[in-house]
């Protein structure tokens, strides 16, 4: 059943967001779309080259925030655990930094051949780099340390957080605009090549995370449990860690900061419906998904003809939620 209600969401959500906008392409228009009818020329590029781009970037990045966190907090067993504390986003953040106030310094034909797609490849390579410190640090022998790599990743956010001050002390004034804007978060720059770089990570990550949900339920009882129950530990740890790293990396580097889905999403699920990772991992893709399209209709439309960061509503609404979840939860502890 609540397969069903969030599929119907994600349904509902993505209609919204095809049909919403200046340019008045409406449902009918759509529903001829889809029965072969022609559109015209205006039409079939507002359709075809931004909102579908837009709305499979969103369902896309949303799925994997909310599938990265639910990984994250069942591997660390803490609510509190999302891709922002393990020092990826953070890595991600860094390299788009450094491409957008060094990348004038690359050669000339480097520059010009990667063009928009710099600044999205350089945030995937900062959060691989960190990803790979991370477990570099947290690995002794052929076992990671789940506590120290919480802890890790807390000093390597602090690290990638100087070293981007630093950058952004030296920007001029266009680059600050840039990083600005990219630090909040935004599907603007969706296009099909963006799609077709951050589809097989995130695709990667949607295909593997089910296949640990009984090792993270097993890990829910403690290692020595887990392990007792024929769970390989290190092995659930390592795919769980470049599952997170890979979803959380495309995701960033695609759409700049967008913060919360994978923190809120998880913990709305789990009250509803419990902890079992089998239903939790999947059910998470879908509400991140439909989430982050609603999320980013409602930045395009309501400041339009302009566009509020995506990233300021989703922290807008989502701390709210979350403190309330919290509020809500420490109330009933005490009864």
């Amino acid at each position: 059943m609540v397969s069903l209600v969030l599929t119907l969401f994600v349904f509902a959500a993505s209609l919204i967001s095809l049909t919403s906008g200046a340019a008045g392409l409406g449902l009918t228009d759509l529903l001829a779309a889809f029965l072969g009818e022609g559109l015209s020329p205006r039409d079939q590029v507002v359709l075809y080259d931004i909102r579908l781009p837009r709305l499979a970037l969103g369902l896309a990045v949303g799925a994997a925030l909310a599938v990265c966190g639910t990984l994250l907090q069942g591997l660390f067993r803490n609510p509190l655990a999302d891709p922002g504390i393990v020092g990826v986003s953070a890595g991600a953040g860094l390299g788009a930094v450094l491409a957008i106030v060094l990348g004038g310094l690359l050669p000339i034909g480097i520059a010009s051949g990667l063009g928009p797609s710099l600044v999205s490849l350089a945030a995937g390579f900062g959060g691989w780099i960190a990803t790979l410190l991370l477990y570099r640090i947290a690995t002794s022998g052929k076992r990671t340390d789940v506590a120290l790599m919480l802890l890790a990743g807390i000093a390597l956010s602090a690290l990638a957080g100087a070293a981007t001050g630093v950058l952004t002390y030296v920007a001029d004034d266009r680059q600050l605009r840039d990083l600005t804007f990219w630090s909040m978060g935004s599907l603007a720059g969706a296009t099909w090549t963006k799609l077709a770089v951050t589809l097989p990570l995130i695709g990667v990550t949607l295909a593997v995370a089910p296949r640990l949900a009984r090792g993270l339920n097993a890990l829910a009882l403690g290692e020595a449990q887990a392990a007792h129950m024929g769970v390989d530990v290190q092995r659930l740890k390592r795919l769980a860690i470049l599952c997170a790293a890979a979803g959380t990396g495309a995701a960033v580097a695609v759409s700049g900061g967008i913060g919360f889905v994978g923190l809120v999403v998880p913990h709305l699920l789990r009250q509803a419906q419990g902890p079992d990772h089998r239903r939790l991992i999947p059910h998470a893709a879908l509400l991140g998904a439909g989430l982050l399209v609603l999320a980013d209709v409602v930045s395009r439309t309501i400041v339009a003809p302009a566009e509020l960061p995506i990233g300021i509503l989703t922290a807008l609404f989502g701390a709210p939620v979350f403190l309330w979840m919290l509020l809500h939860n420490s109330l009933l502890r005490g009864r």
